[in-house]
């Protein structure tokens, strides 16, 4: 089987099933304990958020949730109690933020989407428009997970920053961190978001960056756990793999890095050779996210054929129900049969040019077979 839909989830490697189930069987106490085994643990945890902090190169603290949904949520919820000023959200975030900002508008918060390009960018000017003094929170994502576009965030938190020095900035980094660098300190981002499972570690971990002297309030009380913010026993298992999912994603990041992007333009090339397709993601964007439509065959038509030939495929967030992802199509401005076409290709590194060779292959195949008679 072909496995082209890493920006759904993961397989995790041997290392983090390796750690779960240490920290499952022989290292399962509970970090609030006060006994040495419990002080082990909440040391270990320390060491995770520090492995993390470090990958960031952020001043500020990390604290763990559940997943990036949860991350987003609290970076949202928790920085907006009261009604006053504007929040500016890009016009293209996972549902995760899209969400919250509409639950925020139905509140009766003042909340403004910033337009996007065709490839799923903010666009920058359009989003300077929209800044003024009253600004107090803009969240915008780092690669978007539908086209793989980058938007430059610390720009983007510049603008903000610049016009409303006391506003807040977030970025939904859940397709960014462990698959590019980053440098938080010589960016004005407040919060930034990530998940675990997008590495190769398992599902139900995320993590939360909050620059130091921010002020975040929880949504969610108990025993107080993650400095008050985060209450629940800590998912201790989940943490440890966690953390080491995100040393190996950066101990061969560049070699990665390169690897994907040798498969990325491979199928590129070969979709640019058929008329009908249009390849959405742009050039400069994330070498692990491919994603293209085509005006005669419907994206989850394609999607299960290639399911019979043994490639799975996405057609879109895998978080989103069909009725929330339209919402995608309009933000590109896609028009007619071109919405209904779109497939997602989304690689890691155990994907290999074979791969994609034989990916190539039969995708043509199908397509041929397809588009005769349309769907």
């Amino acid at each position: 089987m072909i496995y082209f839909d890493n920006a759904a989830t993961t397989r995790a490697s041997e290392t983090t099933v390796k750690k779960v189930s240490e920290y499952l069987r022989e290292k399962f106490y509970n970090p609030s304990s006060l006994y040495h085994e419990g002080i082990e643990a909440k040391r270990d945890l320390d060491r995770a958020r520090a492995i993390i902090l470090d990958k960031l190169r952020g001043d500020g603290k990390v604290i763990f949730t559940g997943g990036g949904t949860e991350s987003d949520n609290i970076a949202l919820f928790g920085t907006k109690k009261h009604k006053n000023g504007r929040i500016i959200i890009g016009g293209a975030e996972h549902a995760a933020v899209y969400a919250s900002a509409t639950e925020l508008k139905q509140r009766g918060f003042d909340v403004v989407f910033a337009p996007v390009r065709s490839d799923g960018s903010v666009d920058p000017e359009r989003f300077a428009e929209l800044v003024t003094p009253e600004v107090t929170l803009a969240s915008v994502m780092h690669v978007n997970n539908e086209t793989g576009a980058v938007n430059d965030v610390a720009a983007l938190a510049g603008i903000v920053k610049k016009v409303a020095p006391n506003a807040l900035f977030h970025s939904d980094g859940v397709q960014a961190f462990g698959k590019m660098k980053l440098n938080l300190r010589s960016a004005p981002i407040d919060l930034y978001s990530m998940s675990a499972h997008k590495l190769g570690a398992p599902k139900g971990i995320g993590a939360l960056y909050i620059r130091s002297k921010v002020g975040v309030s929880p949504i969610v009380y108990g025993g107080g756990q993650e400095g008050g913010l985060r209450s629940s026993t800590e998912n201790t298992a989940g943490i440890a793999a966690f953390a080491e999912a995100v040393t190996e994603r950066y101990a061969d990041l560049d070699d990665t890095r390169a690897a994907v992007g040798e498969i990325r333009a491979y199928i590129a090339r070969v979709l640019a050779e058929i008329e009908e397709i249009e390849i959405l993601s742009p050039e400069n964007g994330s070498p692990y996210i491919l994603t293209f439509t085509s005006r005669k065959v419907r994206g989850e038509v394609m999607q299960h054929a290639l399911e019979r030939e043994g490639i799975l495929v996405g057609t879109g967030s895998a978080c989103s129900s069909n009725k929330a992802s339209e919402r995608i199509p309009d933000a590109l401005g896609l028009k007619g049969k071109y919405r209904d076409g779109i497939v997602r290709l989304s690689f890691f590194k155990d994907n290999t040019l074979d791969e994609a060779a034989e990916f190539a292959e039969k995708y043509i195949k199908t397509y041929k077979e397809l588009s005769k008679y349309g769907s």
